[in-house]
């Protein structure tokens, strides 16, 4: 229904979001290999470095026997299905990472991706615990990465892609935006669908950006934009 555009909110602490880049960067990289595999080396890819709840849970052998068991609910964030999949994600994180990076800096900006990438996959696992699909995709993340903006930025002005009658642009506050992305998925959640999406690990992903902000922002960062 919308698709943020980008900000207003410039950063003050660092001179260049190069951490956000890079994943950004790694990540589409990740998916030019995928997409150049044969279809069946492609799907094998998503079997051995995406996260299967029986394969963290030790119930079925790790496909890739140099890899640990809980290595991928790390490697899942870095794969995706198809471009649609990739850029979606990638435009959320190019619109949100840089201000979080800005307000806590570049290695601890770096451990939070990686943290809400894990727990994302964690939400994930606990509602699904005998699933044996993978789950791939670095939503999860990313939406750590919105958890953190809606605490530490819900005032700031983003601007989205809206459909009412026809694709305009708005500006709205980061709080309504991210506000009614979170409602989206408990909605699925409640009603439950036949998509193939992993709302849990959205959930789980924010919720964890969210409790983490507060403790990997600087000092002089304030909580809710300072109001």
């Amino acid at each position: 229904m919308f698709l943020p555009l980008h900000d207003a909110n410039r950063i003050r602490h660092i001179s260049f979001p190069y951490v956000n880049y890079g994943l950004i960067g790694v990540t589409i990289l990740c998916f030019l290999v995928q997409s150049v595999l044969p279809q069946a080396a492609f799907d094998q890819a998503t079997i051995d470095f995406g996260m299967i709840p029986i394969v963290v849970r030790n119930v079925y052998p790790q496909p890739v026997p140099w890899l640990p068991d809980w290595g991928t609910l790390f490697t899942y964030a870095f794969l995706h299905a198809d471009w649609l999949h990739l850029l979606s994600n990638m435009l959320f994180l190019w619109v949100f990472g840089d201000n979080i990076e800005d307000a806590m800096g570049h290695l601890k900006y770096l451990v939070f991706y990686l943290a809400c990438a894990v727990c994302a996959a964690l939400a994930h696992l606990v509602f699904n615990m005998a699933d044996n699909g993978p789950l791939i995709g670095a939503s999860g993340a990313v939406a750590g990465v919105m958890g953190a903006y809606i605490l530490l930025y819900p005032h700031a002005r983003v601007f989205v892609l809206a459909r009412l009658v026809v694709l305009i642009p708005l500006p709205v506050p980061a709080f309504w935006m991210l506000g009614f992305w979170v409602a989206t998925q408990l909605f699925y959640v409640v009603i439950g669908s036949d998509e193939p999406v992993a709302w849990w690990a959205h959930l789980g992903g924010f919720a964890a950006g969210l409790i983490l902000a507060a403790g990997f922002r600087r000092h002089e960062v304030a909580l809710l934009g300072g109001r």
